[in-house]
């Protein structure tokens, strides 16, 4: 038990190795068992076990209900917000936001994301101010979803080197909230691939699944600024620069 009386929750088993259509199914059809709670999350955060016959892995629960209310995000929104990051990440093949479905589960509808296991070895610091590639990909998928609170906790560095992020919750905002410790690349030219994925995202929004599944998810509002999002780093070719009217660091960073 935790000082705060909650179950201590460890790392847990290593995800397994399947590929996303698998893990989306699992996630989707499998049958949920709460083992503990992330106390250091400030949403109910539920760490879990999911398992859909001969598969299983572990997984987070975060259910709607659970979701402390926020000044600038309407009540109820959260969990949908963090779908919404993940089907935008699955159309830029960056693999940046782990599997993640909206579900029912034991306290009622929320989100369900499969486990990572991050390399403990990884200085978070030194991670944060380099130049590593899966961090410019990061910065250009945040200034698209607008991501309000990217801080350096929540970066999941793999041993094989790749990188993911997680809690999206605070995407998506129709006013400009780009919150991040990623700036090192602010106002330089964005490279080739970037670009190539921009324009993919611009086609799907438009015309594509992705502009479908976001609207169930988001306001037509935040899907139209979305998309005003995606064609002004395709206009300027840029990355953005911290704006002079929001924080442009979250805090904590770490």
């Amino acid at each position: 038990m935790t000082a705060d009386g909650e179950p201590a929750v460890s790392a847990g088993p290593a995800a397994p190795a399947m590929d996303d259509a698998t893990a989306l199914r699992l996630l989707r059809e499998g049958r949920l068992e709460v083992a503990g709670r992330l106390v250091e999350a400030s949403n109910m955060t539920l760490y879990c076990t999911v398992r859909l016959g001969d598969l299983s892995a572990a997984c987070v629960y975060k259910p709607v209900r659970g979701e402390r209310p926020l000044w600038d995000f309407p009540d109820g929104t959260l969990a949908a917000r963090e779908v919404a990051a993940f089907e935008v990440s699955a159309v830029t093949g960056w693999r940046i936001v782990p599997p993640t479905v909206y579900r029912d589960g034991p306290f009622g509808p929320g989100m369900c994301q499969l486990w990572v296991d991050a390399d403990d070895e990884v200085d978070l610091i030194a991670l944060i101010r380099s130049r590593h590639p899966g961090l410019r990909r990061m910065a250009v998928f945040d200034a698209v979803v607008n991501n309000a609170d990217r801080k350096g906790g929540h970066l999941l560095p793999l041993t094989d080197g790749h990188i993911h992020g997680v809690d999206h919750g605070v995407c998506f905002s129709d006013e400009d909230k780009l919150r991040t410790v990623l700036w090192q690349w602010r106002g330089k030219q964005l490279p080739r691939e970037a670009v190539n994925v921009l324009n993919r995202l611009n086609r799907e929004l438009e015309n594509g699944r992705l502009g479908r599944r976001l609207r169930e998810l988001l306001t037509l509002s935040e899907l139209a600024t979305t998309q005003a999002r995606v064609a002004r780093l395709l206009e300027t070719g840029v990355h953005p620069n911290p704006s002079e009217d929001w924080p442009a660091i979250p805090w904590p960073p770490i």
